[in-house]
């Protein structure tokens, strides 16, 4: 067996890889899309951010897939496509109402924080540990975030 370096990935750490780049690529794009439809500017210039971190994971995870001779996913999911469809129905069926726009940021969070747990279990000691754990961590904050966030627009 040959160990596994970064530019030697093996071939299910590419293909968990693309799945975080496509999870990342929904984030960001649902992010960037819900900074756009709510009118909380504190909320609008978060959201921005962390569509901005999301979108430089997918793009260092791309690198290290295109570093593997493999060809990086450059699109986001159907389903994350119809979800952002739904926040923004029920963001304007609610006047876009943070705290609504907050419950699908936080599901959609809920989302990516469930990826990188699952692949960081199926790629436990790669080549790639540290810079999931490390990406891993961002994401989980974010998602803490949103959450606690969506709880104290409820109570307001």
């Amino acid at each position: 067996m040959t160990l596994e370096t970064k530019d030697q990935l093996n071939e299910t750490t590419v293909k968990r890889l693309q799945q975080l780049i496509q999870a990342n690529i929904d984030a960001y794009d649902g992010f960037r899309e819900s900074a756009e439809e709510i009118e909380h500017p504190a909320l609008a210039d978060l959201f921005r951010q962390i569509a901005h971190q999301r979108s430089k994971f997918a793009t260092e995870l791309q690198n290290f897939v295109s570093w593997n001779g493999e060809a990086p996913e450059t699109d986001g999911s159907v389903a994350a496509s119809i979800h952002r469809t739904w926040i923004d129905i029920r963001g304007k069926l609610n006047g876009g109402d943070p705290h609504v726009i907050l419950i699908e940021a936080e599901r959609g969070e809920d989302h990516i924080k469930h990826a990188y747990e699952d692949v960081l279990k199926e790629t436990a000691g790669s080549a790639m540990s540290d810079v999931l754990n490390a990406q891993y961590a961002i994401v989980k904050s974010g998602h803490d975030k949103i959450r606690d966030l969506r709880d104290s627009f409820k109570k307001a």
